[in-house]
């Protein structure tokens, strides 16, 4: 579940990499250490020529039969090179806006709206594992809202991915408690078919297919999970397999359009909406390059108000200088919801925009901007990261 920001990861680094230098060194880190007001993100203190001194050796280092004073100063040299490196880790990793990623760095939300697939043992009375029977299930979606439906999908296999005969007896969807608060129970049958009727789509080929509608088979009032079990005969063997939607009936916004523009230095995408509950909205969508190539996840996450409203989504410039897409580059499977903090359900969906949304004008590369991200808080670790480098470079040099 996108629950945080990104910018937790990059806080998490931060923290984690102060905290190891300080341990590596055997000191407390100092009270003040983040303190320092920001003025701008600080350039590398060290020049390359000092650096490439500061790391040469003559050699594989022993420390049998060194002296002190060489000890002290392959001591210093693995100072300076730790203190180099969470430099340059966090001013890598920091380099674009959380809200503007690379999609390699995000594999598992790059087909957002890919049916969840699974294999898993037919289980019997008892629960136990029945042997030689699996059970391959498939459902397009685990949130939804209003009037969205899902699709299931259930096969049997034997140990081998061979097909087994199935037979689904049947299928029935109810409410499931997500705390200890009683719910009021709703029943509705949900009948898997394989004749070729709607929802499935090709009779006797072994895959069973059922379709929910919770606003229209008796879920419209309720908010939570709702829980669809199978009972079925495969192989000779009777089980059970269960599905899980999360359901939310009300649809806090509707899309209205899109649009785009290049504004300082950077590509951004402006998707309209007519927002009924104001609140914390998420919004993500993924940028792919003429030629069919994703490489950019961008997200949106912040407060919004009740009307008219626009999400922002913006490619950041260096990005593309860096990643050099081919243009026009076109936005694709956006999908939002608005946040309910410490609830279940923990949101409220919008509607998928599956597919192409919306596509740029040719821009040439060039001309957006390769400058680094900035902001108070990357430049303050920055500053920080500078000053323990050279301060350990200072220390290296004293011993040189």
């Amino acid at each position: 579940m996108q629950r945080r920001s990104l910018l937790v990861g990059a806080i998490g680094l931060a923290c984690a990499a102060i905290l190891g230098w300080y341990l590596l060194e055997g000191a407390e880190p100092a009270g003040d250490a983040l303190a320092a007001p920001a003025t701008g993100t600080p350039p590398p203190p060290v020049l390359p020529e000092v650096a490439a001194s500061a790391s040469n050796t003559s050699g594989p280092w022993s420390p049998a039969g060194a002296s002190a004073k060489q000890l002290q100063l392959q001591q210093a040299r693995e100072r300076y090179e730790r203190a180099t490196q969470v430099y340059t880790s966090y001013r890598d990793a920091t380099r674009y806006p959380h809200t503007s990623r690379p999609i390699s760095e995000h594999p598992d939300q790059a087909k957002p709206f890919a049916p969840v697939e699974e294999l898993k043992a037919l289980r019997d009375a008892s629960g136990k594992g029945v042997k030689g029977v699996r059970l391959r299930t498939s459902q397009d979606r685990v949130f939804l809202g209003g009037a969205e439906s899902v699709l299931f999908t259930l096969e049997a296999l034997d140990d081998n991915n061979r097909p087994l005969p199935l037979t689904v007896e049947s299928s029935s969807a109810q409410t499931m408690a997500d705390t200890s608060a009683p719910v009021t129970l709703i029943t509705a049958q949900v009948p898997f078919n394989d004749d070729g009727a709607t929802p499935d789509t090709q009779a006797r080929d072994g895959k069973y297919m059922a379709r929910l509608t919770p606003s229209t088979q008796g879920f419209a009032a309720y908010a939570g999970t709702i829980r669809l079990v199978a009972r079925v005969s495969a192989g000779g063997e009777q089980g059970a397999i269960a599905f899980d939607v999360v359901y939310a009936p009300n649809v806090p916004a509707s899309w209205a359009g899109a649009r785009e523009a290049q504004e300082n230095g950077s590509l951004h995408f402006y998707l309209k909406a007519q927002v009924r509950e104001a609140g914390r909205y998420v919004v993500s969508g993924r940028v792919y390059d003429a030629k069919g190539v994703p490489f950019a996840l961008l997200q949106f996450n912040d407060e919004v108000k009740a009307g008219t409203q626009e999400f922002k989504l913006t490619l950041f410039g260096a990005l593309i200088r860096d990643k050099n897409p081919a243009f026009p580059l076109s936005l694709v499977d956006v999908e939002g919801f608005l946040l309910h903090e410490n609830v279940f359900p923990d949101r409220a969906m919008m509607a998928r925009q599956s597919g192409t949304v919306i596509t740029s004008k040719p821009y040439a590369v060039s001309s957006f901007s390769a400058a680094e991200w900035s902001s108070e808080e990357r430049d303050r670790y920055m500053r920080e990261y500078g000053k323990d480098m050279q301060a350990a470079l200072d220390d290296l040099n004293q011993l040189q």
